[in-house]
């Protein structure tokens, strides 16, 4: 049995699912369709292939103890967590993993996911691959095309030439086409020789470096020397960041397979989403008589064909159709369901105005646990913080604040200056301006704390770490 090796690019700004997805929790992270991430839901439907190698994660080090934390949850162990400085597309993304398994096993066999993407038939996915692979194994560039169901005009096609006479299933790619106007896609889905572009593919390690050396060179140096100087932290892989910023920036479909002769496509009929617009998530999820897909705490009153998802409020509608309305704990967003695709300007704007709401939510996740914004005035800022049994943030101090801490449930062990107290459920401590101090859950069950910050300046930049076990700047 050949191993196929699962790499799983998770970057994303985190723009087209705004306000649920952010910048620093983009939809691969979030439960959009499961009780699970997408990200987990990705790397889950492969457990079931027992010739399915450890996932190799490639991703923003911005996400990596969320996706560390994800990956525990669902008991797999990555084979790497691979951490991009920025962000540079997927042809080095999908590089610098070619070139770790290929260290190993030149012919190793990968097969290159999206971990946003949903897919609804997953034995026909799994056979899918199968057919990949042969193609893969005999040396072509397998791309997966989904069967196109409807004339989309939101994605490229694919349109297939010659059956291939040594894989069943597969044909030599014809053209890859940019995404077409709505007559041209009718046309398409009309001839059965299209395909949509699901940005899925399989093959060879060395066989993809070999064609990235001689198209893009450039591309192929700079992620080989990346690679070079990388260095470890902790679980993590993380990209020597001079190199890999002056890489340049492209997707694998320009760099490599528009311009290759090797390149193959495997129709997939799969049940397949890309999960790109609000809209999406209503074509896919479970509907009411009326056509509404509801999540969360809604009441619907003569209200048809919405998409209403609740995160902390009940939402009310009332004679109204067609809308989409996604309520988190600062923003709401009330949008006609074929506008959606425009919620980018929205960010856009948020980004012009300095504002923070694209960024981050109220609920701000740490590799030690979480803390909530819950008031904020002129002077004070109030927060709820959990952390995680056997976690500890770093010990730091602040040059303009000080805080008051509150313990609500568990056990905190409390540095402050040269002293180490444990506080218990309603017990609390204040820490002085500058004074260096830590906290620490040394317990068994999840530690909650409200605390109170005052001072002329409550930035999270006004913090100077002095040690830290997730090794943060």
């Amino acid at each position: 049995m050949t191993l196929i090796h699962p790499v799983i690019l998770s970057g994303g700004s985190g723009t087209r699912l705004w306000p649920l997805s952010r910048a620093a929790l983009p939809k691969q992270l979030l439960p959009l369709v499961s009780d699970r991430s997408l990200l987990q839901d990705t790397v889950s439907r492969l457990a079931d292939m027992l010739e399915m190698a450890a996932p190799l994660m490639v991703c923003n080090v911005e996400h990596r103890f969320m996706i560390a934390e994800q990956m525990r949850q669902i008991e797999t162990q990555p084979r790497a967590i691979v951490l991009e400085p920025v962000g540079r597309n997927t042809a080095p993304a999908i590089a610098v993993a070619a070139l770790m398994l290929s260290r190993d096993d030149p012919d190793a066999l990968m097969l290159v996911l999206p971990a946003d993407h949903l897919i609804g038939d997953v034995a026909a996915f799994h056979a899918a691959i199968r057919t990949a692979a042969q193609a893969a194994q005999n040396g072509h560039l397998a791309t997966f095309g989904i069967v196109a169901a409807t004339p989309e005009t939101g994605y490229g096609y694919i349109r297939k030439g010659a059956a291939l006479a040594d894989s069943a299933g597969a044909h030599q790619v014809a053209a890859f086409v940019e995404k077409p106007d709505l007559a041209t896609a009718q046309q398409y889905v009309a001839s059965g020789d299209y395909f949509w572009n699901s940005g899925m593919f399989l093959f060879r390690a060395r066989d993809f470096l070999d064609e990235l050396q001689t198209l893009r060179p450039d591309i192929f140096e700079a992620s080989r020397a990346a690679l070079d100087a990388a260095k470890l932290d902790l679980d993590f892989v993380r990209l020597d960041p001079a190199t890999f910023e002056a890489c340049p920036s492209e997707s694998v479909d320009y760099a490599v397979m528009e311009h290759t002769r090797r390149a193959a496509v495997v129709p997939a009929d799969i049940g397949w989403n890309d999960i790109g617009a609000w809209s999406s998530l209503w074509e896919v999820a479970s509907k009411d008589e009326a056509g509404n897909a509801i999540r969360g705490d809604v009441m619907l009153e003569n209200a048809r064909n919405n998409f209403v998802r609740a995160e902390g409020r009940m939402v009310a509608l009332l004679g109204v159709s067609d809308l989409v309305v996604v309520e988190t704990a600062d923003v709401v967003l009330v949008a006609n369901k074929d506008q959606v695709q425009d919620v980018k300007k929205l960010v856009d704007r948020l980004k012009a105005e300095k504002r923070c709401e694209h960024l981050v939510h109220k609920q701000v996740y740490r590799p030690w646990g979480w803390y909530e914004g819950i008031d904020e005035g002129e002077r004070f800022q109030v927060k709820r913080i959990m952390v995680k049994p056997g976690e500890k943030l770093s010990l730091q101090m602040h040059h303009h604040r000080a805080e008051h801490w509150i313990v609500v449930s568990g056990t905190a062990s409390v540095t402050c200056g040269e002293e180490v107290m444990l506080l218990t459920e309603n017990q609390s401590t204040y820490i002085p301006l500058g004074t260096t101090h830590r906290l620490e859950n040394p317990g068994k069950i999840d530690l909650h704390m409200i605390e109170v910050q005052s001072g002329t300046y409550l930035g999270e930049d006004d913090i100077v770490r002095f040690e830290d076990i997730y090794q943060r700047s």
